[in-house]
């Protein structure tokens, strides 16, 4: 499944720590945005595993894509998704 994750994080030593972590997992399409591929099980400890990163007041949201939902999508610039089988989480 296509995953996006994103974050709000105030202070810039928690987001450097929170956008390595995730650029070590997804793909980085903003700055504070980010999507790959992954089995429902692998979302959940990455999402559960950035939470481990983030202070008190800071947000993380999680969306899943489906097929259909990722057929409708636009982009115009920045990073192509990787088309699934070239992507993994290990």
């Amino acid at each position: 499944m296509t995953v996006v994750l994103c974050y709000d994080v105030e202070r810039a030593k928690t987001r450097r720590r929170v956008s390595g972590f995730l650029e070590d997992h997804l793909v980085r399409v903003q700055k504070s945005v980010f999507e790959g591929r992954l089995t429902a099980a692998q979302a959940n400890r990455l999402f559960d595993g950035t939470c481990r990163h983030l202070d008190v007041g800071d947000s993380l949201r999680m969306y899943v894509m489906t097929r259909s939902g990722l057929e409708k999508s636009r982009v115009w610039g920045g990073a192509p998704l990787p088309e699934e089988g070239e992507f993994y989480l290990l």
